[in-house]
């Protein structure tokens, strides 16, 4: 287990015993990660009032929780994409999640082209690119390389099969490396007018990291 693993393993542990600073430990590990998730979901408006209600239910359920920091982080996952989604439907919009799981199965290829071409994009600079994916890939492509699941854990998140998640994933890393490097045929780097809009990188902890340090540890099955 990698230590900010490990580490957070035992915070989680530790808050489920009572430990308010442990707990505060796991809010700092996973908040700014849940953050950005929730800004492909809900936008930048609404995303903080969402990742509320969603430590809510996780500083509720935690004595229910069990397993490690991977778990935990699918875990947290599933109850912010279940908030948001109850938030979408008491405002009435539909959800902006789009696709169908048939469309994302089959090949999943090596992803190595979308890693090189991302290796020197700040956090920032990859959600303005993010927010240009379809919905499918958008969410596949933030709950691997920002939140850090495996896609086995993604894909327990959204419902769907990891290859599906795998595919997802591997397509809208395909299509960021295609708007960074301006390749003939595509958008360019800047968000385009009129589409889902330009989402706010997430704060806090880890806002500065570069999206090569966030994806440590997330590709290796993809």
């Amino acid at each position: 287990m990698l230590g900010d693993d490990a580490e957070l393993t035992a915070a989680v542990y530790a808050a489920q015993g009572g430990d308010e600073t442990a707990f505060r430990t796991v809010y700092r590990s996973v908040q700014p990660r849940l953050l950005g998730y929730l800004r492909t979901l809900v936008g930048e408006p609404d995303a903080e009032d969402v990742a509320s209600e969603a430590w809510l239910q996780i500083a509720r359920d935690l004595g229910r929780f069990r397993g490690d920091a991977d778990r935990f982080r699918g875990w947290a996952a599933r109850i912010a994409r279940n908030r948001a989604l109850d938030h979408i439907r008491l405002r009435g919009r539909r959800p902006a999640i789009g696709g169908d799981e048939s469309e994302l199965e089959g090949r999943a290829a090596d992803a190595d082209t979308a890693g090189e071409a991302l290796e020197s994009l700040g956090t920032g600079r990859a959600f303005a690119l993010i927010a240009q994916l379809p919905q499918d890939q958008a969410e596949a492509v933030v709950l691997r390389v920002v939140v850090g699941l495996d896609a086995k854990s993604a894909a327990g998140v959204l419902g769907k099969r990891p290859g599906a998640v795998r595919t997802a994933a591997h397509r809208g890393l395909r299509r960021l490396a295609e708007l960074v490097t301006g390749s003939p045929g595509t958008a360019g780097p800047d968000p385009v007018p009129g589409r889902r809009g330009t989402r706010t990188p997430p704060t806090g902890v880890g806002a500065s990291a570069s999206v090569t340090q966030l994806r440590s540890g997330t590709q290796k099955d993809m």
